[in-house]
């Protein structure tokens, strides 16, 4: 993977007054235009991996939301308002992240905030934004628990996200594969939130619709050395028709190499976390047949979708938006969404933290990747999913549908 200069937690406030030529920057400096001097200031904040492994996805919903302001901006949708980004790395690590929302939560004109990536990171997030009333709308986090705690109630009323949920996405992958004739299925994921979540709400569906779950087995995220020789080994002897992965591309890809040199010729399906180009890259020529489910509709299938990127790309952006751009951009617009009432009459930024979580809490528009609206959750109330396969040295869909 490429190595990336880019913002640390340190990171200067990101001006969207800058000019378009910066766009493309790592620094992360957002570029706009029309926006007056003398302007009240209120920032959307950021937090994402924007280094490391997963930098291709954090720096994807960075610039998402940069656009999504850029534009606001240049549309004077905040009368007396400039809005501003700032972006922190949280690393793809809860305790780092934990310090990044306690960054962007300290700095009174941050009215709202996009991300995280992670659901681990999220669990560390969430309380920070909440204690100081900064709405926060996740792209990216599918672990249901985040939004519906253990006993059915909601978490933090501070929260939403713009995709739908593992409780979703599992499940659809299990209908997947048992309506292609696949009966026995092996397991292995990562121990975090998002993985471990993912599989269990995948191995209820399956053996729920008939479908076995050979083994189940684990890997460590952090094992630098991704030699995932003892799990292959594991799997190898139980025959199943295929492997299903909760984790993300950086360990998915040499898995999937690894099972396919060991003689293991199946797909490996994952979800959203695996849905890059860089699993393609990882996994190698033998992940043609591979799968990923990932939420909505392709982004390019739509005329919204297509403006998005078609946008995105004459911004000059040098990272691609990624699987999770077009939901960070919707993001990025619910909040502008709820600023349109929240600033309408406030004199400053934090005076108007709570009429923003209040306003959007009950936004519903028509975004890039459909319908962006929230359920008495904060969940997403789309549940529009897509399959992938890996086809020709690329992702390609395969089927959406709404779960049901």
């Amino acid at each position: 993977m490429a190595q990336r200069s880019v913002v640390t937690v340190g990171a200067s406030m990101l001006v969207a007054s800058l000019a378009l030529a910066a766009c493309g920057s790592r620094s992360g400096d957002t570029g706009s235009s029309g926006a007056g001097t003398s302007d009240k200031e209120a920032v959307i904040g950021v937090i994402a991996p924007l280094t490391g492994d997963l930098s291709p996805l954090g720096l994807g919903i960075q610039h998402s939301v940069e656009l999504a302001v850029k534009e606001a901006n240049e549309k004077k949708l905040i009368p007396g308002w400039t809005l501003k980004v700032e972006a922190v790395d949280d690393e793809a690590k809860p305790d780092v992240g934990k310090n990044a929302a306690s960054k962007l939560a300290g700095n009174d004109k941050v009215v709202g905030v996009v991300g995280d990536l992670n659901s681990s990171v999220s669990l560390q997030t969430q309380p920070v934004f909440a204690q100081a009333n900064i709405v926060q709308i996740s792209p990216a986090n599918t672990n249901p628990l985040l939004t519906k705690g253990e006993n059915g109630s909601r978490n933090f009323k501070t929260y939403f996200r713009t995709c739908t949920t593992d409780a979703v996405q599992g499940p659809f992958a299990a209908q997947y594969l048992l309506g292609q004739g696949i009966k026995s299925v092996a397991t292995v994921n990562d121990k975090k939130a998002y993985g471990a979540g993912l599989v269990a709400a995948f191995e209820a569906e399956f053996k729920k619709g008939g479908g076995t779950i050979t083994t189940s087995q684990t890997i460590n995220a952090d094992d630098t050395s991704k030699d995932y020789t003892a799990v292959v080994t594991a799997i190898k002897p139980t025959n199943p028709q295929a492997v299903y992965y909760g984790g993300e591309y950086p360990q998915a890809g040499p898995l999937s190499q690894q099972m396919k040199t060991a003689g293991l010729k199946m797909p490996l399906m994952g979800g959203d976390g695996i849905f890059d180009g860089k699993y393609i890259e990882l996994a190698g020529a033998d992940s043609a047949g591979d799968l990923a489910t990932s939420v909505g509709a392709p982004t390019d299938s739509t005329d919204a979708g297509k403006a998005f990127l078609a946008n995105y790309e004459k911004a000059g952006f040098k990272d691609p938006a990624g699987a999770y751009g077009g939901y960070s951009y919707d993001a990025a617009n619910a909040i502008i969404e709820g600023l349109k009432t929240a600033l309408a009459s406030a004199t400053d930024a934090k005076s108007a933290r709570q009429a923003v979580i209040d306003a959007v809490g009950k936004v519903s528009f028509d975004g890039v990747t459909g319908k962006v609206a929230f359920d008495e959750f904060g969940d997403s109330t789309s549940k529009i999913l897509t399959v992938y396969k890996v086809e020709g040295g690329k992702w390609v869909a395969s089927k959406t549908d709404e779960f049901k």
